[in-house]
């Protein structure tokens, strides 16, 4: 089998990977899987130019893989373990060269993803401003801010590969994606830097929300159906055929011991190749690149979410882990236009009248608005939501301009027919896309007889009533 390995975001050199490669190629043979230390190819990206963006990288990544021996001709099967940035990297290669309509012709069997940002990381914003500055000043090298860009919460280039994913069928294909990802925080690493690096929820870096390959989108359209006439607010509605997307399913794992990164607690780089050492990840990564058909998978994703269950309950006399959620939000109205960050709001309802202050005490963990689309994100306690009023939740969307000759009126969904566990879902992302309707006064634009005297029309004055459409 050839083994091929992917790093993340900011490294430089090959010793990233520590003693994986050997552990897993010891642990491999006692399986029975014909890997050895001369089958493993080891990546080396540039990230940490500010040129460079995932695109080039997905390209570059093609041309290396045509390089390898046996290659020139036709990409010989392969499988692959990536950290961190590198599971998008591969994700996005995937989908540049072969996509839904043509994953059968994809030479990679099996993707396995060590902690993936595959929704991003709350920590890329603060990479572009200081701590990758504060890095890349001792090292003399540039952050990757096109790198970092993607990586930000709520990015474009997260929202297009996640939707353009949601059309892949993995296992028909012969292909076997895995994530597994750490649920620990390594405190004398990150505490002292920033909060991010010690979040629940997290592995310090990437949320498990934020790495798992499950996923949905929920779209909402408003319209004028009328909830409240003081103030004026409308219904937002959902496809009642098909209300939510769904992503195909992908087994994850998650660790509570590991953490993004460090010799101590990194998922990767923690690895010893120590013969009879005990590690859970090296034993779990064996096991999904033994996978060789739909039943193997099934059994495998059965096995890693007991796994999952396990971790996040509370047992040694350890306090059970918390669960989290993503929830990134996507504004747009009727017309096309997009919002600045400045002139929308998102309000979360809970209750039997659709109130922010009946929401659960504790429910809400991070919000992060994304300066570059004007996403926002929402980052949730899932156990705690679920413990919402009445069952009931909704949102509300704030957009301005709320008056003058053309402007927008507040929109709610109210959560009649989908329930809140169909879209706020533990260790998971949700994309939600709302449309809002551009309202234009009457008055923006009227017509004069021609036999009457001529006149300003710059006190003009708004009617109050719509244009049809």
């Amino acid at each position: 089998m050839q083994l091929i390995f992917v790093h993340g975001w900011s490294v430089t050199t090959t010793a990233t990977y520590g003693q994986l490669p050997e552990a897993l190629a010891e642990v491999a043979a006692l399986a029975g899987l014909d890997i050895s230390i001369e089958h493993i190819h080891l990546g080396k990206y540039v990230s940490f130019r500010n040129e460079v963006n995932l695109d080039d990288i997905a390209r570059g990544f093609d041309q290396a893989l045509r390089e390898l021996p046996n290659n020139q001709h036709q990409l010989q099967p392969f499988s692959c373990i990536t950290h961190s940035t590198g599971g998008p990297v591969v994700r996005h290669w995937i989908d540049q060269f072969y996509g839904a309509d043509k994953l059968g012709q994809l030479p990679l069997r099996h993707l396995v993803m060590l902690a993936p940002a595959n929704h991003g990381s709350a920590l890329a914003v603060l990479g572009q401003k200081r701590v990758s500055r504060i890095s890349s000043w001792f090292k003399h090298i540039e952050p990757g801010l096109r790198i970092l860009d993607w990586l930000s919460l709520g990015s474009i280039g997260q929202r297009t590969l996640n939707r353009n994913a949601l059309d892949f069928n993995y296992v028909g294909n012969d292909v076997y994606p895995f994530v597994l990802a750490g649920q620990g925080i390594d405190r004398e690493l990150y505490d002292f830097i920033n909060s991010y690096l010690v979040e629940p929820g997290s592995d310090g870096v990437v949320r498990v929300a934020g790495a798992n390959m499950n996923y949905r989108f929920f779209a909402l359209k408003q319209s004028n159906e009328v909830l409240s006439d003081e103030p004026l607010i409308t219904r937002l509605v959902y496809d009642k055929e098909k209300p939510l997307r769904t992503s195909t399913p992908v087994p994850i794992g998650v660790y509570r011991q590991y953490s993004h990164s460090g010799p101590n607690k990194g998922i990767m780089f923690s690895v010893e190749k120590t013969p009879g050492v005990l590690q859970p990840v090296v034993a779990d990564i064996v096991k999904c690149l033994q996978v060789e058909n739909e039943a193997d998978y099934q059994r495998r994703s059965e096995q890693l979410a007991e796994l999952t269950k396990t971790e996040q309950t509370a047992h040694h006399g350890e306090e059970s882990v918390e669960r989290y959620a993503m929830l990134i939000f996507h504004i747009h109205d009727d017309q096309g236009n997009h919002f600045s960050h400045d002139d929308y709001d998102i309000l979360l309802l809970g209750g039997s009248d659709y109130q922010p202050y009946e929401l659960p005490k504790g429910f809400f963990i991070d919000r992060q608005m994304n300066r570059t689309t004007s996403n926002l994100v929402y980052y949730i306690d899932a156990d705690r939501m679920h413990e919402i009023k009445d069952g009931q939740f909704g949102i509300r969307v704030v957009a301005q301009p709320d008056s003058g000759f053309a402007y927008y009126c507040m929109a709610e969904f109210r959560s009649d027919g989908v329930s809140l566990a169909q879209v706020l879902v533990v260790n998971q992302t949700t994309y939600v896309d709302i449309t809002v309707k551009r309202c234009v006064d009457r008055n923006v634009f009227r017509f004069a007889r021609g036999d009457e005297s001529r006149g300003d029309f710059d006190g003009v004055l708004v009617g109050g009533e719509e244009v049809e459409r």
